[in-house]
């Protein structure tokens, strides 16, 4: 209780301080508040460690060089551990995906020495996790790297998110679904630090960001960005995830509507995340996809 009392209290110091830079009417409380309530509901263990994805029947994991296909129960039903066969531009690395239409997209790039580079729009077939092609990003945009994309079905388009904690991590960037064609980029503030998913859903955009000190014992957070026609928008706290996932590094995200959840990809966590009871060997990265039912905050 005590937890959600602070949440709500620096979403409002938060919304003090923002409102009049986004237009917003600092009495209208209701935009600046936790759409949802989170409860842990389990987890479950799968084979890749950077984005999760659900069309309502499968499962899809993202791995550095992997996707991965899994059934309701959390079986392996599919992996094509060479993602990359088909690019025209080198890549070697992915991060959080979506799915859509019977196809898989996939946020990639080439990571090498601490830098990023040719960073694209790949899509697969979801059914067979074959790649059918790609998007190029436009450099113009100030992109510098990308952590993760998401498929905006109200919007008809597509908007993929940075890491960095520099200029290129301050905005979130649209291109076209049709064509992938760059359409704009949104600034947010307060500005999340290490943003490494994306997700949206009913015109608003859902991020994870990797903020927490585990030996501090501090959490990584959910937040929402309402988006309009606007080149800026405001950033709510929506969610700080408890112990279930202390040590757990965050990744990906998305909604699983058929089953009411929130879905986060977590790594690495030997003893944070429940149910992973069984001992870890030194240096060992396993990850774990962690449920959340969504309720209404009332």
């Amino acid at each position: 209780m005590k937890a959600c009392v602070a949440m709500l209290a620096m979403a409002l110091f938060l919304m003090c301080g923002t409102a009049a830079q986004a237009g917003v009417d600092a009495k209208s409380y209701a935009g600046w508040l936790p759409r949802h309530v989170y409860q842990f509901a389990g987890s479950f263990e799968v084979d890749g460690s950077q984005g999760i994805a659900t069309d309502g029947e499968f499962y899809y994991v993202s791995g550095c060089g992997s996707l991965a296909k899994y059934d309701r129960t959390g079986r392996l039903v599919l992996k094509n551990d060479r993602p990359f066969t088909g690019y025209t531009v080198p890549a070697n690395q992915i991060g959080d995906i979506d799915v859509h239409g019977g196809e898989l997209y996939v946020s990639a790039q080439q990571f090498e020495d601490g830098a990023a580079q040719n960073i694209q729009i790949a899509v697969y077939d979801a059914s067979t996790l074959k790649f059918k092609r790609t998007f190029r990003f436009k450099p113009a945009s100030g992109q510098e790297e990308v952590s993760g994309i998401t498929v905006d079905h109200e919007r008809g388009s597509m908007w993929m998110c940075s890491w960095e904690s520099e200029e290129s991590g301050r905005y979130l960037y649209e291109y076209s679904l049709k064509n992938g064609r760059y359409l704009r980029k949104v600034r947010v503030f307060p500005v999340p630090q290490w943003v490494q998913g994306v997700f949206a859903s009913k015109g608003s955009l859902y991020l994870t960001a990797d903020e927490c000190v585990d030996d501090e014992e501090q959490f990584d957070h959910l937040y929402r960005v309402d988006i309009t026609k606007k080149s800026y928008a405001a950033v709510v706290l929506e969610h700080s995830f408890g112990r279930e996932a202390l040590e757990g590094e965050i990744e990906g995200l998305c909604m699983d509507v058929k089953a009411g959840e929130m879905l986060v990809l977590f790594k690495r966590s030997p003893r944070g995340i429940q149910g992973a009871s069984e001992s870890f060997r030194a240096g060992e990265e396993r990850a774990f996809v962690c449920q959340y039912r969504m309720s209404p905050l009332r």
